[in-house]
């Protein structure tokens, strides 16, 4: 797609952006996420990332706020997300 052709973004940029990342538990999902996240929001701190586990244990959501310098960024940091083996869901 071409720059021209993309739609302008209705959101305004930076901004706090939350992003709920969903896999299973253990294995370090966590310290990858943060990783991962940190890569594309350099300000990210760790310590907010706020975590909760499914009723049975199985799995775990991780929601992160980020600071969002432009559209591409999200996208970006989406596609990372979305294609680590770890990683079963990003909204």
């Amino acid at each position: 797609m071409r720059e021209s052709d993309e739609q302008p973004s209705l959101i305004e940029f930076p901004t706090s952006f939350p992003l709920k990342i969903m896999g299973e538990a253990g294995a370090g999902l966590e310290v990858t996420v943060v990783e991962i996240v940190r890569r594309h929001d350099t300000e990210f701190v760790a310590s907010s990332v706020e975590t909760r586990l499914s009723s049975g244990g199985r799995y775990i959501s991780l929601t992160c706020t980020v600071t969002a310098s432009s559209r591409a960024m999200l996208d970006a940091l989406y596609r990372e997300l979305s294609a680590h083996p770890q990683i079963k869901y990003v909204l």
